[in-house]
């Protein structure tokens, strides 16, 4: 067996038959497919269970968020190489036959190769969005001197839907963060150790159709998002993370714990976002992206202001 597709699935049942075609018209054909439905209640899992081709596998479990389903379907998967799809995404035909090409003559010092998409209900394809952020085709290795910022976009690049992976490093780096149900960036929680370890591959080719209109998590939320595991508890990160790169992590957290910290204050959480800063952006930090924008805010007067913002909004 060559490739393992993991699907976690969790309520999908108008999205779930799309996204099982799209993994069965793949030009490449030696691949098993294990759904793990994560306690849905609408009837997804009888649809994937009547699902006629035999190279999909249905398991179940309680509910406990799209991490543990992740590691459920890693524990049983029989590939070498182990690719993520969500419910409600679809790959273009050749996804799976150009990744293992492109991964496979970079050799096998690579851990995986994430690709380009194109972002729905548009349409349009994001590849001049990850250029302007400084992504090129070809190898990365994280090294003391590569800018904080090119890391982060590194790191948001990385999706469990566009990336496929030597199943041997997914495993070795502890798969997805799968504790208290979490609901976002539990699969940031494993790439950044894998990032900080390995090398990746990067294809900015669109080969993915990523749908936000039909993820919860990508649409605009009636409060603040979750804050990232690895903010809530950088501890396993650090442990993770080579002598010669801590000063790039202890960055790359700074710009994360920024940005959340904007978000968490436009929602009127700006004691939870002053816990952030205090926690991971000294004064020193000053010249990494969103630090002013997040230091300016983080206090009652930028939580009004983003409380006006939000009444505004909805006028």
């Amino acid at each position: 067996m060559e490739v393992s597709v993991i699907v976690p699935l969790y309520n999908k049942a108008a999205t779930v038959e799309r996204t099982l075609a799209s993994i069965g018209s793949q030009t490449f054909r030696e691949f098993e497919v294990i759904v793990v439905d994560d306690g849905s209640t609408d009837g997804s899992a009888n649809l994937v269970a009547a699902w006629p081709d035999p190279r999909v596998r249905l398991m179940r479990q309680k509910n406990a968020g799209p991490g543990r389903a992740r590691n459920k379907g890693l524990a049983e998967a029989r590939g070498r190489f182990v690719a993520f799809l969500d419910a409600d995404d679809e790959w273009l035909p050749e996804f799976l036959e150009r990744s293992l090409h492109l991964l496979e003559s970079y050799g096998p010092s690579v851990a995986s190769i994430s690709s380009g998409y194109f972002q729905f209900p548009s349409g349009r394809p994001m590849t001049w969005l990850w250029e302007s952020r400084g992504l090129r085709d070809g190898v990365y290795q994280l090294t003391p001197d590569m800018l904080p910022q090119l890391v982060a976009h590194l790191l948001a690049y990385l999706c469990p839907w566009n990336t496929l992976a030597r199943i041997e490093v997914v495993r070795r780096w502890g798969g997805f963060f799968d504790r208290y149900k979490c609901l976002y960036a539990e699969d940031a929680h494993l790439w950044l150790k894998v990032l900080l370890n390995e090398k990746v591959a990067i294809n900015l080719e669109p080969l993915v159709r990523f749908h936000t209109e039909a993820s919860e998590l990508s649409k605009n939320l009636p409060g603040p998002r979750p804050i990232e595991p690895f903010l809530r508890d950088p501890s396993e990160i650090e442990k993770a993370c080579p002598e010669r790169l801590q000063d790039l992590l202890r960055d790359v957290l700074a710009i994360r714990a920024n940005k959340t910290a904007c978000m968490l204050a436009f929602w009127g959480r700006w004691r939870a976002a002053r816990e952030l800063l205090d926690r991971f952006c000294p004064w020193s930090a000053w010249r990494l992206p969103y630090f002013g924008r997040a230091q300016l805010v983080a206090n009652p007067v930028g939580a009004g202001a983003g409380k006006v913002w939000r009444w505004l909004a909805s006028a």
